[in-house]
């Protein structure tokens, strides 16, 4: 991959890219609120079980159908299918509206066109139209994920900066077997088994203090 790609797909998956990703925890505030988290472990253990079963590893598999795709046509129903795919109202929120703060910053500034889309259909999207590869999306896709989960930790936890680090670190290894899984699936491939995070995100939408919209 040319520096030039690689730079513009760190750009697109900073957290300075005005996506409001640092506005969703993805159902983690309600998972601490009910004490199914409680410390940077069971944070760590939540977030695996989100790339092996859940959000993170469906995303990854839309945004490799959505790279792979040939038509608009084709294009449109990854999206239906993402949107369908979404378990409560605030998770289809958060990856609409994400999606579509993505579609129309990345339209005005590269003159891209893109539709409204839901997040990882976008990215996907975005890379095939810039020739960037999907091995490398895919990774730093899941790795921007994750990492936007950990800094929502941060914020709920008692957990360090250091700490923090660690534990995206040791989350490495099993980003990187999600990616490569997802490299090879097609929708039929797609699945969800991560029912707690789910059933976080329906609870959140009635939670009565939070901090997050997810």
């Amino acid at each position: 991959m040319s520096s030039t790609a690689t730079l513009l797909l760190m750009q697109w998956l900073s957290p300075a890219y005005p996506v409001g990703a640092f506005a969703y925890s993805h159902g983690l505030e309600t998972a601490v609120a009910d004490g199914h988290v409680q410390d940077g472990a069971g944070l760590s253990d939540w977030l695996a079980d989100l790339l092996c079963h859940g959000g993170a590893q469906s995303d990854a598999v839309l945004l490799a159908c959505a790279w792979r795709a040939q038509t608009g046509e084709e294009l449109a129903e990854i999206d239906e299918v993402a949107r369908a795919f979404c378990p409560s109202a605030e998770r289809l929120r958060e990856t609409d509206l994400q999606g579509d703060a993505f579609c129309r910053t990345t339209a005005g500034i590269w003159g891209d066109a893109l539709p409204a889309l839901t997040y990882p259909v976008a990215v996907g999207r975005a890379a095939q139209l810039h020739d960037i590869p999907l091995e490398p999306t895919l990774q730093m896709y899941l790795q921007a994920f994750v990492s936007n989960l950990i800094a929502a930790g941060q914020r709920l936890l008692a957990l360090g900066q250091q700490e923090a680090q660690h534990r995206l670190a040791a989350l490495t290894p099993l980003l990187q077997d999600t990616a490569a899984s997802a490299f090879a699936a097609t929708r039929d491939d797609l699945f969800g088994a991560s029912f707690a995070a789910d059933i976080a995100s329906m609870r959140h939408e009635t939670q009565y203090s939070r901090i997050f919209r997810s």
